[in-house]
């Protein structure tokens, strides 16, 4: 009895830790959200005054000062980013979808050493590829073209193994085979067979393909030059360079609110895709 009691404190002792902890982190992340969200209620009196956590009631007024801004254009900016963030997440999706089932799905030869030149490109840092990619565009001039944005993002090696690693795990290859006995043409058979078992995958990475996208700045600086093809990170950005003396803190901080906005709702709506993403791609049926 003694032994069963002291196994039962140490666990109920080791769950108080491992619950402290996490609202110790959610509170973390959670925190500064707040904060910013406060912060966007009030004036800029107010927050250069104490500190303080109770809402203002200037949110409106520094809603629509942000939104009219002529020196920060952030409806165009948000919209630049949203077209290229999202054709983004869903060209590399598919596309890494595609060429994982490619390998996954066929023998042919040089199979492992394509698999592995692959997997050699994700060891690459992403400013040495752009290199070259900026120096082509500046040659031919191409600058200044959202489109520009989006085809570097298509090649993801993390995303082709990922869903290589998903396939492995919850694709069976009789479903395969038997749409094939059925005269299916491969393509269809990856599009009406194999992308449905992949929705859960293909959610987890479309957000952080999506998040990665939207937060990308150094690609949009160095091939965007006019004000009305920059995107949202180009914009605050902009923000380093203002007299704060003379900034209204208000607006600033509606600025960055509405930066974060589109990658917090986008994730809410497929927060459930990913969690189950997540826990079938983690363990082999």
């Amino acid at each position: 009895m003694d032994i069963n009691k002291k196994a039962t404190v140490r666990l109920t002792i080791s769950r108080i830790l491992a619950y402290a902890f996490v609202l110790f982190f959610c509170f973390m992340c959670l925190f500064f959200i707040l904060l910013l969200v406060v912060n966007a209620t009030k004036t800029n009196f107010q927050l250069q005054g104490k500190f303080s956590l109770v809402p203002g009631t200037n949110f409106l007024a520094n809603l629509k000062s942000a939104w009219t801004d002529s020196s920060i254009n952030i409806p165009r900016g948000m919209i630049n980013s949203f077209i290229v963030a999202l054709t983004t997440s869903v060209l590399t999706t598919y596309f890494s979808a595609l060429t994982a089932y490619g390998i996954h799905a066929y023998d042919f030869r040089f199979k492992k050493a394509i698999f592995a030149f692959i997997l050699g490109v994700m060891m690459i840092p992403t400013q040495v590829n752009a290199v070259g990619f900026v120096q082509l565009a500046y040659k031919f001039n191409l600058t200044n073209q959202l489109w520009l944005l989006i085809i570097p993002g298509i090649a993801a090696p993390a995303v082709f193994f990922y869903m290589k690693q998903y396939l492995e795990a919850t694709l069976p290859m009789e479903m395969v085979e038997a749409s094939r006995i059925d005269g299916s043409s491969e393509f269809t058979t990856f599009n009406r067979i194999v992308l449905p078992i992949m929705k859960p995958a293909i959610a987890v990475q479309m957000i952080f393909s999506f998040v990665e996208s939207w937060n990308n700045f150094f690609l949009p600086s160095l091939l965007l030059t006019e004000a009305e093809k920059k995107t949202v990170p180009m914009m605050m950005f902009q923000l380093r360079s203002a007299d704060y003396s003379k900034f209204d803190l208000g607006k600033m901080y509606m600025f960055i609110l509405l930066a974060v906005l589109p990658v917090v709702v986008v994730y809410l709506l497929v927060s459930k895709s990913i969690i189950k993403g997540v826990t079938s791609g983690s363990v082999k049926g």
